[in-house]
């Protein structure tokens, strides 16, 4: 066993003293930065893996839990002051469910669980016992609270009235409640979320009103919907109005995108839309009356009434003796009496005409002003590009503004609703995505990387110098041919000796070559 470990340190040894002194360093470089990568790589992987599995805790949540780990022996870190807890990764998921399941995360909050705990032998005063009625009760609409979407954290403040055995002329003092919200990072709740956060505090408390509920938050007072309190603010329609004015912009970007990105690259255009809306709803009704169509102009007939009516009558005769009254002319020959006949004849119709009655109710909203700036991403547009561009965008801006009450035929005042630019690219933006790989991967993946990096190079200079190698060998190892050798000895004078030289070149200029190498071989 000995003897094979002299023969193999006689080896190294051997092969080591054999080695120039810049193959010996490049060799000790790549042996030392091989250990060094183990080392880390080792140390890296064999690093435990922590998790963040509570966050934002108060002390006395932090403290039954870490309780608990330390007696269940798992190991914990506390960070950012003692509000966060982050176990082994592996452990994770097994310290949340025994956590949740055992009730240790309370936000500070005490529930009617409290009456079960710690009761005295002889029982509580009246004192004692409305505090933890009111703490509970407390502690139990602050779990509800936290349990909602989007709610961090809540605190909880009630005043319930005293109970009192005389009759108060003004009336019973009614309850308050005074709720504190801090939401989530991003989180805006709607109106249908404050609402539910009002009646979920109403409904636990008995003789509440909601007028005497004050919920705030980090920014400001949140107000219940006129629905639900009879006054109050609502800002359900504001956020509706919001999310329609967001979407029209979208969309008018989109199609201005569509239609552009199609000549100019769809990654090479920029839009910026500003439009103002209007949201107020009009009913209207209207009746119109006009007749049938077909009929002469002429409704229907809905009564018709014909009559007609003769009469036959005759004149007096006359009376006495011609000329012979005492007024009559004498000589005067009185006519004789006539008969006479009349007709009448009426006709009565009524005509109904068509009567419409129209209740028009005015669309969710009308496009009030709008405004369109297009960057296109080039050196420099030239006037008949801007012009096919501007031919594009004023008639789709004026289509927009129909309905505003605009002079839209004003081809000056929608030109100046419409901007055209070009600008060349500026760079990408800073949006670095966060990895989803924890340091410890990356760096072991930085480091493979170096040692693939820095062994292709090693093997790629080894071959050259290999190579190199070989070539110099395969040069100087060459089968030697016996020259013609001169007698430098018997020579006693240099000229002769350059003249055989010089002979040996001119006639056989391969031989010299070879003779000269074979010297410098030699020596």
């Amino acid at each position: 066993m000995n003897e094979k470990v002299t023969q193999y340190r006689d080896r190294v040894s051997q092969y080591w003293t054999q080695l120039s002194k810049t193959k010996r360093m490049l060799l000790g470089a790549t042996l030392g930065f091989f250990i060094i990568s183990i080392v880390l790589l080792v140390l890296i992987f064999s690093r435990t893996e922590y998790e963040l599995v509570f966050q934002d805790l108060d002390a006395a949540d932090a403290a039954s839990i870490t309780q608990y780990l330390d007696s269940n022996k798992i190991e914990y870190k506390l960070g950012a002051n003692g509000t966060t807890i982050s176990v082994p990764a592996a452990n994770a998921a097994k310290v949340r469910v025994d956590v949740g399941s055992q009730g240790l995360v309370q936000n500070g909050s005490i529930g009617f669980d409290a009456f079960g705990q710690g009761s005295s032998a002889f029982g509580r005063t009246e004192n004692e016992f409305n505090v933890m009625y009111r703490n509970a009760l407390n502690g139990e609409i602050q779990r509800m609270l936290n349990s909602m979407e989007g709610i961090q954290k809540s605190n909880v403040l009630i005043n319930l009235p005293e109970e009192s055995i005389f009759i108060n002329p003004n009336g019973k003092e009614p309850a308050s409640a005074s709720v504190v919200l801090t939401f989530k990072p991003g989180y805006r709740p709607t109106q249908e979320a404050i609402d539910g956060y009002y009646n979920l505090v109403k409904t636990a408390i008995p003789n509440l009103a909601t007028e005497d509920i004050t919920i705030s938050s980090q920014q400001s007072e949140l107000f219940a919907s006129s629905k639900l309190a009879g006054t109050g603010m609502s800002t359900q329609p504001v956020d509706t109005q919001f999310q329609i004015e967001r979407k029209f912009k979208e969309e008018v970007r989109k199609s201005i995108k569509e239609f552009l990105g199609r000549f100019y690259g769809a990654d090479k255009v920029v839009i910026s839309v500003a439009a103002t809306l209007n949201f107020d709803q009009k009913n209207s009704t209207q009746t119109l009356v006009q007749p049938l169509e077909d009929n002469d102009n002429r409704g229907i007939i809905i009564s018709e009434t014909e009559s007609s009516r003769s009469s036959t009558g005759g004149d007096a005769p006359a009376g006495g003796v011609v000329g012979t009254g005492e007024t009559d002319v004498p000589g005067y020959q009185a006519t004789d009496g006539r008969s006479t006949n009349s007709e009448e004849a009426s006709r009565t119709t009524n005509y109904d005409v068509s009567r419409i009655t129209n209740n028009i109710v005015s669309g969710p909203f009308v496009v009030k002003d709008l405004s369109v700036s297009v960057g296109i991403e080039t050196a420099q547009l030239t006037d008949e590009q801007r012009q096919e561009i501007s031919n594009y965008l004023i008639p789709f801006v004026r289509a927009q503004l129909s309905d505003s009450g605009q002079n839209i035929d004003d081809d000056v005042l929608m030109g100046k609703k419409v901007s055209i630019f070009a600008q060349s690219y500026a760079g990408p933006q800073d949006t670095t995505a966060a990895s989803g790989l924890s340091w410890p991967w990356m760096a072991g993946i930085g480091l493979a990387a170096l040692l693939v990096g820095g062994g292709a190079v090693y093997l790629i200079n080894r071959r050259r110098k290999q190579s190199n190698i070989d070539d110099e060998e395969e040069y100087f190892e060459q089968p030697r041919v016996e020259y013609p050798t001169i007698d430098l000895d018997s020579e006693t004078s240099e000229s002769q000796v350059r003249k055989q030289l010089e002979e040996l070149a001119k006639r056989k200029p391969e031989e010299f070559v070879n003779l000269l190498r074979t010297w410098l071989v030699d020596e």
